[in-house]
């Protein structure tokens, strides 16, 4: 195993490009720099002002399928509030708290950035119950995960300006969410470069913290059952529980949360780094450098998501309006798989396209349904319920 040392020197580059130029003095050694990534599928000129991990990222931010996570549950639907947060609002959770640890760790936040923009982006309706369904419907064809639609939307799905199929990303931003989609490392294989790794860790954290203050909010737990988690009270006394200015026992317990997590990660992780100065992105990954938190951290937070799988994700009321939501999509599936002819025009396009075998049509029809916002799904439902009927079929 050859490990090389970073070299900051690309004579002439700096001046033709101003994000080189301050990629050179502001990222640490093993930083991802956008000059040398792999590129695109489809090779496009370098922007003089804009690196190929900005570009991806603004591609993502004005994409339709990033647009719906505004639409699309996190834990709690619509009919819960508006209080709770939606996919849009975890992502962008998740990528404020990924570009704070990029910064302080002289990481690259703008592959950073693009690759917390997009680690949701897969996500069908109705959170991981309509995941479940759909999966179930395509049992017998690979089955369905949001991380692998996600990759069929940038690649293919999404239309731009241009001909060129999807949104023609960088393969740094590819490779780190397929990473999303089997973490378990074979044997030989490279770890992530560290700018997946923190926005795998920044996930963690938010859903962690956000899941709390929502389902505090929303009264399906309680502030004494919290006390008696001991990354609660860690992250209390951290924080500086006996603060004189605290007004909002909630809002203090997701900040000291987070504040909790944010450091034990950024003092772990720093640790780590400071054993490799000097070497590049690709050595750090032969080397298998793998950021985490504290083992004692590690640990609390375990127990943190064992209490909010018993206590918030599966709590009657979730549980009543996941198994409508389910039993919705896995309907409109069989229904639409019977009468492909009723997707949307592009759809039917995209199956003529292909081979129009069966399991075309069923990959297709899924694809159509996990795009969907939650309002969308129900609204949909409706329609084709109604049409169904009016027609007297009995596919229900």
């Amino acid at each position: 195993m050859a490990l090389r040392i970073h070299n900051s020197t690309s004579e002439g580059v700096g001046s033709r490009y101003a994000w080189h130029a301050r990629e050179q003095l502001l990222l640490a050694s093993y930083a991802t720099y956008s000059m040398n990534s792999v590129g695109r599928k489809t090779a496009e000129p370098l922007h003089p002002y804009r690196g190929p991990f900005q570009r991806d990222r603004d591609r993502i931010l004005h994409s339709a399928a990033f647009r719906r996570l505004s639409g699309k549950m996190q834990v709690f639907t619509g009919d819960m509030g508006d209080y709770h947060r939606t996919r849009l609002t975890h992502t962008n959770e998740v990528t404020s708290l990924a570009r704070t640890a990029g910064r302080y760790l002289q990481l690259n936040e703008d592959l950073i950035e693009a690759l917390a923009m997009v680690h949701d982006i897969g996500h069908p309706p109705f959170g991981h119950c309509g995941e479940d369904a759909l999966d179930e419907c395509l049992k017998n064809d690979g089955g369905f995960s949001h991380n692998r639609f996600a990759m069929e939307i940038v690649e293919q799905l999404e239309q731009r300006h241009t001909t060129i199929p999807g949104l023609n990303l960088t393969f740094e931003v590819l490779a780190g969410q397929q990473h999303r989609s089997n973490k378990t490392l074979k044997p030989g294989e490279l770890t992530p470069t560290l700018e997946v790794q923190v926005v795998d860790a920044a996930d963690s954290m938010a859903y962690d913290a956000h899941d709390v203050d929502d389902a505090l909010k929303l009264g399906l737990i309680s502030f004494q059952q919290l006390h008696r988690l001991s990354i609660i009270r860690r992250a209390l006394e951290h924080a500086g529980a006996s603060n004189p200015h605290l007004t909002n026992e909630r809002q203090f317990i997701v900040h000291a949360l987070l504040d909790l997590q944010i450091d034990d990660f950024l003092e772990t992780s720093k640790a780590q780094l400071n054993q490799f100065k000097g070497l590049d992105s690709q050595a750090v990954r032969e080397i298998g450098i793998l950021l985490k938190m504290s083992p004692a951290i590690e640990s609390e937070k375990e127990e943190l998501e064992e209490f909010l799988f018993e206590n918030v994700y599966r709590h009657p009321r979730l549980m009543e309006i996941r198994q409508r939501a389910a039993t919705r999509l896995r309907q409109m599936f069989h229904l639409l798989v019977a009468y492909p002819q009723r997707l949307p025009k592009r759809f039917q396009s995209f199956i003529q396209q292909q081979d129009s075998s069966p399991q075309t049509i069923r990959r297709t029809v899924a694809q159509y349904l996990a795009g969907m916002t939650d309002r969308f799904c129900d609204d949909t439902y409706v329609n084709l319920v109604e049409l169904g009927r009016s027609q007297g079929e009995d596919w229900a």
